[in-house]
């Protein structure tokens, strides 16, 4: 199997660089809520959205958050070995592109929300989505990241056994 170049188009460099960008989006924006927005507060923007500050000590949907505080380092744990893998990955596959675009958007994802747990012991959402009287979990560009990753290695899988 053929390793990528760190360097040039399609190389390590390439989807390390990718994940840096949404790393950076992520906590900036975390920075501007957390900064200009008290926990609990909501701002309405549309008739279905609106930016709120929450702090989320479990996974997806506040999976665990009750737990007795051990979840903080499992789920640090999980993002760090998660990132490994990811940019092992990267490093033999990073010519398969829509591969190594999903792969790279769920290594900052992750990363991202592995910054929050280790500075904050929690996760900082803000994105809330709603419709009559309903809300989905809020969420943060990490999570979108993840999602959007997630949908596109689908996606690639779609397309490989499509090929045959």
């Amino acid at each position: 199997m053929a390793r990528t170049t760190t360097l040039g188009r399609g190389g390590l460099l390439t989807w390390l660089g990718v994940a840096l960008i949404v790393i950076v989006l992520d906590q900036l924006t975390k920075t501007l809520i957390l900064g200009h927005f008290q926990y609990g507060d909501a701002r309405h923007v549309t008739g279905f959205f609106n930016i709120v500050r929450v702090h989320n000590t479990g996974a997806a949907f506040s999976f665990l958050a009750g737990a007795s505080g051990w979840q903080r380092w499992f789920f640090v744990g999980l993002g760090l070995v998660a990132a490994g893998f990811i940019v092992w990955m990267l490093r033999s596959q990073g010519h398969q592109r829509l591969f190594a675009w999903a792969l790279s958007l769920i290594l900052g994802g992750a990363i991202g929300n592995v910054i929050d747990r280790l500075l904050h012991g929690y996760v900082v959402d803000f994105l809330d989505v709603h419709w009559a009287g309903w809300h989905f979990p809020a969420f943060n560009i990490a999570d979108s990241a993840i999602t959007v990753g997630a949908a596109l290695l689908i996606l690639d899988e779609l397309r490989r056994v499509r090929r045959g």
